[in-house]
């Protein structure tokens, strides 16, 4: 009999959804029956891919604590929310009863312990990513419980193995979301794609048209939202980004990448990429210095995409 996987995403940004619809399609290739789950931004990616997707209760600690937060409202509604979200993962599982889960979403992680579900962890996160001691402990906290409790911890990175990597994950190349056939864009000096957190990017889009660039901006009012990334990532020369997910479509595309981080984590990856100096991306923290990088981009990042190794680990445990 064929396995039935559910696959979860989390919620905060569209590049969670992406990349795990990556995964998911790797695995019904390789005969699986897959269940998504996730909700907020990468829901509409979910959707246009063809799949309805179980929404289970939203939360967004990102924006309750970094954008503009506190502790106060991360107190009265992220951790309520988190408790809901658990729940909702666990009635959702009992109802499914897969053969196994594979997620980056720490609520359904939980939510496999408290069903008994075999559960396959799939996220780059590491607690080396975060300044803030509250954010470090709580993701060291969350990876030693995923690494105990998984059957395996995939970490798909565009760096080396290094010192930043928590111990006991399993490196397998970027994962990016492969496009269904539509056809290809037309090529474009430069696309910039905005995380759910940047800012500056209408500045920035304007001051490399003033430079004579040929820019398109993900999220626009001229954009209409597309099924993959992938393709017009591929028909751009260089590529303007702040989340990781984007970085992971820019390696795979094999599109100069500069990256312009603003949350923790973006700021904490970007460290990483840094220090073990990985052909194909440079970081940036202004306009000028952006603009400048998209004038004279990094080399051509070479990667393998991760999707089909990631499947053919987790069918393998099944």
């Amino acid at each position: 009999m064929d396995p039935v996987v559910a696959v979860a995403h989390y919620p905060e940004g569209a590049g969670h959804a992406t990349r795990m619809l990556a995964v998911a399609q790797a695995l019904e290739a390789r005969g699986a029956t897959v269940h998504l789950a996730g909700g907020g931004p990468g829901q509409k990616f979910v959707e246009a891919q063809g799949y309805d997707e179980f929404v289970p209760a939203t939360v967004d600690y990102i924006g309750d604590y970094q954008d503009g937060g506190n502790l106060l409202r991360v107190c009265t509604h992220s951790v309520p929310m988190s408790g809901k979200r658990v729940l909702d993962y666990v009635r959702w599982l009992r109802r499914l009863e897969p053969d196994a889960i594979v997620t980056d979403d720490m609520f359904a992680a939980m939510a496999a312990t408290m069903t008994g579900t075999p559960l396959h962890v799939l996220t780059h996160n590491s607690p080396h990513f975060y300044d803030a001691v509250v954010e470090e402990v709580f993701t060291w906290l969350l990876t030693k419980y995923q690494l105990g409790t998984g059957e395996q911890f995939l970490y798909p990175s565009v760096w080396p193995a290094c010192a930043a990597d928590p111990k006991g994950v399993t490196h397998i190349p970027p994962i990016a979301l492969e496009g269904n056939g539509e056809a290809d864009p037309d090529p474009m000096d430069a696309i910039l794609v905005p995380s759910h957190y940047s800012h500056g990017f209408d500045a920035l889009e304007r001051t490399l048209a003033e430079a004579g660039h040929d820019v398109t901006r993900v999220g626009d009012d001229d954009w209409e939202p597309v099924p993959a990334m992938l393709p017009y990532l591929e028909a751009a020369d260089v590529v303007v980004c702040s989340g990781y997910s984007t970085v992971m479509e820019a390696a795979v595309a094999g599109t100069p990448c500069v990256i312009w981080p603003f949350t923790d984590e973006q700021h904490g990856v970007s460290r990483v990429i840094e220090k073990t100096g990985v052909a194909g991306f440079q970081v940036e923290h202004s306009i000028p210095h952006v603009a400048r990088a998209v004038r004279q981009p990094p080399e051509e990042p070479e990667f393998e995409n991760g999707d089909d190794l990631a499947a053919e680990r987790i069918i393998r445990a099944l």
